[in-house]
């Protein structure tokens, strides 16, 4: 009896320590090096104008306006607190039709023919809802529209999208891609300057 009651004591001892050691230090020492070697990403990458946080670079946000790049579509509304998607399948026909009207919603906006192929990421929502980049494609199909709503040249638009290029990701993973809400920040930015 007294054996099993060592190894009950024993193994409660071990269950306590180990869930000290792994469920707190660990994760308030790991906490502790993020935060000092990079403040920026352990706070979110949060992106601040003017003393006011405007939202994060990881997550995606709403732009509808003709002047303004747009994102991918969110399945979720771009909330960072129930991230998903819509769970679809390939041959669901509620799918089919909100890729239709999207597609056609895209070649109305950006005034293409109906004929014109548009990027996968403009008209599918990523599998978080919350994808913050569009594609080098996405950003160049939307360009004109942009320019023109804001008055500008084309290749001063074009030159912001080639200036907030991200390379793939440790150059393998992926293709280059453009933020869109660090585009239309710098967009915003230019605005200001003129």
């Amino acid at each position: 009896m007294s054996e099993t009651l060592n190894a009950v004591k024993t193994a409660a001892l071990l269950f306590i320590a180990f869930s000290l050691l792994t469920g707190l230090v660990y994760p308030l020492f790991i906490t502790g090096i993020i935060q000092i070697t990079m403040p920026e990403k352990a706070g979110g990458s949060l992106l601040v104008v003017d003393g006011k946080v405007i939202g994060s670079e990881l997550i995606g946000q709403m732009f509808s306006s003709p002047g303004y790049f747009h994102g991918r579509p969110s399945a979720v509304g771009y909330s960072a607190n129930g991230s998903g998607a819509s769970n679809f399948g390939p041959t669901s026909a509620k799918l089919m039709e909100q890729l239709s009207k999207r597609i056609g919603q895209v070649r109305s906006e950006n005034n293409l023919l109906p004929n014109t192929s548009v990027p996968a990421d403009l008209v599918l929502a990523s599998g978080s809802g919350l994808d913050p980049h569009i594609s080098m494609e996405g950003a160049m199909l939307q360009l004109q529209r942009v320019a023109k709503a804001r008055g500008w040249p084309e290749s001063e638009v074009k030159m912001l999208i080639y200036q907030h290029v991200e390379p793939a990701q440790f150059g393998i993973l992926g293709q280059e891609r453009v933020n869109v809400l660090k585009l239309d920040l710098a967009l915003d930015e230019l605005e200001g300057r003129r």
